[in-house]
């Protein structure tokens, strides 16, 4: 009997029909970052460094992680004058709160190196995760932005609106969390920030966290 297809929605974009949902493999997501968050790094000196923390939340601008497992992928993307770059490919490890997530300030929710990331969002909750490191340098080219596609729970897929030219004239089909299709997020994990170089992608894990389940 197949399993019920994980919640996460396809999100706005051109429908271009149903496929069918592999259950074997771990999935790939896609969030965006904004140039708020995106500066709020370079401030603060992450450039180069692996996250080790995302946030989940419950509002448009910080969406929630719908859907995601341990062992998913989430792809953080940026739109800079029409161009989109792939800033960090980050590993899920876990989901529930760790050690590691106590004494925050009060409001907060540990993990002060990448607050930017959505600590201070409405209904901010961590999200453990080894991503690589910090890369405004590679860019989505155009014509696979134009058939990158994501799909639903229920296997319809998508593609984004408003490219034209292999650039993104409107970014609203990649604001929120969406599940990316297997052929795409190859796609994307073929881009050179995406692996970190020889060696020094994501098979060099970092430790479960404790009480992650991971």
């Amino acid at each position: 009997m197949t399993p019920p297809a994980r919640p996460g929605p396809a999100g706005p974009g051109r429908d271009v029909g149903v496929r069918p949902y592999d259950h074997r493999m771990p999935d790939a997501f896609t969030v965006l970052w904004t140039h708020d968050t995106c500066r709020a790094l370079r401030r603060a000196g992450r450039v180069g460094q692996r996250p080790t923390v995302a946030y989940s939340g419950v509002h448009g601008s910080l969406p929630p992680w719908s859907g995601v497992s341990v062992g998913d992928e989430v792809y953080a993307l940026h739109v800079n004058r029409g161009e989109v770059f792939v800033v960090s490919r980050m590993r899920v490890l876990g989901l529930e709160r760790g050690d590691c997530c106590d004494g925050a300030a009060a409001g907060g929710t540990g993990h002060d190196d990448w607050w930017m990331l959505g600590a201070g969002g409405c209904g901010a909750t961590a999200v453990h995760v080894d991503g690589t490191p910090v890369d405004f340098g590679t860019k989505v080219p155009g014509e696979l932005l134009e058939r990158l596609t994501w799909r639903n729970q229920r296997g319809r897929t998508r593609v984004l609106k408003y490219v034209v030219d292999g650039r993104l004239e409107r970014s609203v089909s990649l604001q929120g969390f969406y599940r990316l299709t297997p052929g795409s997020a190859d796609e994307l994990a073929a881009l050179p920030a995406a692996t970190c170089g020889p060696g020094k992608g994501l098979a060099e894990r970092a430790p479960a966290v404790p009480g992650s389940g991971a």
